[in-house]
């Protein structure tokens, strides 16, 4: 089935790279999926990608934002780019990573400890090999990165300060076995639900909790159902606004390059936001009500428990020990041995 579906994929991309000479002579209004709401590190990105590829291509082509899972779940946006049906999605890494399994070494626990990690990481040489990675693996390229910060844990129950506190929590997670064994290492067993269901199975108490970055939280009104928020920064979440690689070869020359100046002025936009809004959006949850909370000894269980269970065991599916290293590397770490 592999097979045939890459098979398949070559077909139609061969047959977008040779009508590239006539569509890519008329304007275009690009549908770009987004799976959070308005005020969200993803809706930054958006807007910063279509004011710049008007003014880059001169008002031939635009862009629309359909927020909120309007176009679907964000794994099902990946499919739907990848066959060619839909132009544009922006969604977590995470929702990549089971199409593209390389792109998993940005959702390890603990890889990325700031802003500045995830910019030299995504805008570098890693960032150019992971979105090759992408076009070969699921038929999308990423041209732009959000920033969206750490994924803060929030519950409705109780404050969390240590391992021990999960206990009892029921905690939504992505269908990400990277995220799920993360959990699974601090002894709880989390439950896998979309994007599109969390804040219903929030507000139904099906699940107590959830993880995502303060921007998040307010964008989608979690403080409306989630009480506790714990500073843990196991992930700092990065979102990619990828384009179909049907739709991308389906461009004239001139155009594909307007699309990828445009994606990195998306990418900026993105940096910017999340400098200039992070604090001022964790005090609106504050004022929201919402219990902000500091781990224990600076998270250094948790830091321990899920770096020594989770690395190892997903070092196959991101290329090896190796790739790990490489990205340790360029952020100034030390390595990790077998």
């Amino acid at each position: 089935m592999k097979f045939l579906h890459k098979l398949s994929y070559a077909l139609m991309l061969t047959a977008a790279i040779s009508l590239a000479g006539v569509s890519g002579a008329s304007a275009k209004k690009f549908k770009i999926a987004v799976g959070d709401s308005g005020g969200s590190s993803q809706e930054a990105t958006g807007l910063g990608f279509v004011k710049a590829l008007e003014e880059l291509s001169g008002g031939k082509h635009t862009a629309k934002l359909f927020l909120n899972g309007q176009l679907g779940s964000e794994q099902d946006t990946v499919n739907e780019a990848a066959i060619g049906t839909l132009d544009m999605s922006l969604l977590a890494i995470n929702n990549i990573t089971p199409f593209s399994p390389t792109v998993g070494v940005f959702t390890l626990p603990y890889v990325i400890l700031s802003l500045e990690d995830a910019e030299k990481l995504t805008q570098g040489p890693i960032g150019e090999e992971l979105t090759q990675n992408t076009i070969n693996d699921a038929g999308v390229r990423i041209i732009a990165w959000t920033y969206t910060g750490f994924r803060r844990l929030t519950n409705s129950k109780k404050p969390v300060k240590s391992v021990a506190d999960l206990n009892g929590l029921v905690i939504r997670v992505p269908k990400n076995e990277i995220m799920i064994d993360t959990y699974k290492s601090w002894g709880i067993s989390p439950t896998p639900m979309a994007w599109s269901e969390t804040f219903a199975g929030l507000q139904t108490k099906v699940v107590d909790g959830q993880d995502n970055p303060y921007t998040t939280i307010n964008a989608m009104k979690f403080y409306e159902v989630q009480k506790y928020v714990t500073n843990i920064r196991y992930i700092f979440s990065i979102e990619p606004l990828i384009i179909s690689e049907q739709v991308f070869q389906g461009l004239s020359a001139g155009d594909q390059e307007i699309i990828l100046k445009a994606g990195k002025a998306a990418t900026a936009a993105s940096a910017k936001f999340l400098r200039e809004k992070e604090a001022e959006i964790k005090q609106i949850l504050l004022d929201k009500g919402m219990e902000i909370t500091d781990p224990e000894n600076d998270e250094k269980e948790f830091i321990d428990l899920a770096t020594k269970a989770v690395w190892p065991k997903f070092y196959e599916s991101i290329g090896g020990i190796e790739k790990l290293n490489a990205v340790l590397a360029e952020i100034g770490r030390d390595p990790v041995s077998e």
